[in-house]
């Protein structure tokens, strides 16, 4: 009887064995990825038992409660592919993609109340400073690709004056005037000394600021989590899904090039969220926007330039101005003024915009 339970024992031990040995392996390579973007960060491997990181990635893997993370990857898989090369373009660790979901969701119209705006929460200044255009017709802010170049080339920056991943992106958050000083105070860059929560170094919105970025990192490089919860398709999604950048004439809409290239207009509003209307700005005579690259083709062979069209101008009211006036000056009826602006009643604001269709043979500027 014993010999017959030993030999039950080894052969179910034998039969068990490749599934130990392969789990080993799975987790082995779990644990060396998570190694590996750390090391993208400078950060050292101990921070994986950081417990408030380690909390926060919990709750975004909790598919109980609302989810955020899946959503925001959902809002995002047009353009994170762009996102990418560009990032790789001015040598910035492709995790910083989760920088910009820290800041924004991946929400491009993400606005807070401290005025920062878009994907990469860029402040007015901070935007102009890197040649992003802000005025009546876009804000550049909002543009996938422009604002991610700034980006890469301010986070580039703040590596070069701090000499490590970790603290471009701390300092990308409080600024690195902040940053630089309480590396003084500390007398030390090292991660675990800038978090220490009884000196407060760093502010605590920054300290939960670069956790919150490893936390979601480390989550969206989980391919096993992903494949594992129906958002598996996301990984196909995210990759699929390449953006180009097309020139159309001032004035031209999107609806228009929708119609012509044949995707859902809600798409192309998605990737030219910096266009502020549904056309491009009109004192410009061309102006690029952006297409999903399978669509490029079609783009070439379906899209013309109309002889005469609309062209849009925003004006703001001034003084003295009324509709009749308005109207006037730019050749089109009051009435026309109203409907296009989904105007309930004539009374007019001071500093507010107007949409003004006019043909382009009657632009008066």
């Amino acid at each position: 009887l014993l010999k017959e339970k030993l030999y039950m024992f080894k052969y179910f031990s034998f039969l068990l064995l490749p599934m130990v040995l392969f789990a080993n392996l799975t987790y082995q390579s779990s644990f060396n990825k998570e190694l590996t973007l750390l090391e993208s960060f400078d950060i050292k491997p101990s921070f994986l038992h950081d417990t408030v990181m380690n909390k926060m990635r919990k709750n975004n893997c909790n598919l109980n409660k609302e989810a955020h993370f899946f959503d925001a990857m959902e809002e995002a898989y047009l353009f994170i592919p762009a996102i990418k090369n560009i990032l790789a373009k001015y040598n910035v660790p492709q995790e910083f993609l989760y920088l910009a979901m820290a800041e924004s969701n991946f929400k491009l119209k993400a606005f807070s109340h401290k005025k920062a705006s878009g994907l990469w929460q860029f402040m007015p200044a901070t935007g102009r400073h890197y040649n992003l255009r802000i005025d009546n017709y876009v804000d550049e802010r909002r543009d996938i690709i422009k604002s991610t170049e700034a980006a890469a080339k301010y986070l580039s920056v703040l590596h070069k004056r701090f000499h490590k991943w970790y603290l471009a992106a701390i300092a990308y958050n409080c600024g690195g005037g902040k940053l630089n000083r309480a590396i003084r105070e500390a007398k030390s860059d090292e991660l675990s000394v800038l978090l220490d929560t009884e000196k407060k170094y760093i502010p605590k919105e920054s300290r939960l600021y670069i956790r919150k970025i490893v936390a979601l990192a480390l989550i969206g490089t989980d391919e096993e989590f992903i494949l594992s919860s129906k958002y598996g398709y996301l990984l196909n999604r995210a990759n699929a899904y390449p953006v180009t950048t097309v020139k159309v004439p001032g004035g031209e809409s999107l609806k228009r090039v929708a119609k012509l290239i044949q995707i859902p207009l809600e798409d192309l509003q998605k990737l030219n969220r910096h266009l502020k209307y549904d056309f491009v700005p009109p004192n410009k005579k061309d102006y690029s926007i952006y297409i999903p690259y399978i669509k490029l083709s079609d783009f070439k062979e379906k899209y013309h330039k109309k002889s005469i069209q609309n062209i849009y101008k925003v004006h703001v009211v001034k003084n003295g101005d009324n509709l009749s006036k308005i109207g006037r000056k730019y050749g089109v009826s009051y009435r026309m003024i109203m409907d296009f602006n989904k105007l309930r009643t004539s009374r007019l604001k001071l500093k507010q915009k107007l949409i003004i269709p006019i043909n382009n043979h009657l632009n008066k500027g």
